[in-house]
């Protein structure tokens, strides 16, 4: 689990956490176009698609708007492959260390009730897990290298996920 960057001021993420999310949705819809697992649920689109919805969008503004702009707001770039400057604890960063990765797991999570794919859901939790291994194991060492106790206290106190 080492950070091959440890000279550098980065986390060594090589992989933009997003398209995990994207290639989740895009294999799940395939999957269930393929090989449904169940049929659709005994609810309108109209509800699942406003459920659905309103989870993504929910998630969308809360997990990924907020911490993006408190990014902006610190002078910090979000991409992952970036020095971090500060800690942020502010905001969603209260709840979660990863809020905008909790974002897109939720964000998949959201698509499958709007689509009705099982598929999709079953793989939300693998999404997060992909996410974890190619990023945020990566970002903790980072930090926890960069801000050493103060990083270490805030693992203590907010969860990697909620």
């Amino acid at each position: 689990m080492g950070d091959d960057f440890a000279g550098r001021d980065h986390a060594s993420v090589r992989f933009p956490p997003p398209l995990v999310g994207v290639l989740a949705v895009l294999v799940g819809y395939g999957l269930e176009r393929m090989l449904p697992l169940t049929a659709a649920p005994p609810v309108s689109s109209s509800v699942r698609w406003g459920v659905g919805g309103l989870i993504v969008a929910a998630s969308v503004a809360v997990l990924g708007v907020w911490p993006f702009v408190l990014f902006k707001r610190s002078g910090q770039d979000p991409r992952p492959w970036t020095p971090t400057p500060e800690l942020l604890i502010e905001g969603p960063y209260k709840f979660t260390r990863n809020p905008m990765y909790l974002m897109m797991v939720l964000v998949c999570a959201g698509v499958a009730v709007m689509l009705a794919s099982a598929w999709v859901l079953l793989l939300s939790p693998l999404c997060g897990r992909i996410i974890y291994l190619t990023a945020i194991r990566y970002e903790e060492t980072y930090l926890e290298r960069k801000f050493g106790d103060s990083y270490r206290r805030y693992k203590q106190q907010v969860r990697r996920w909620i």
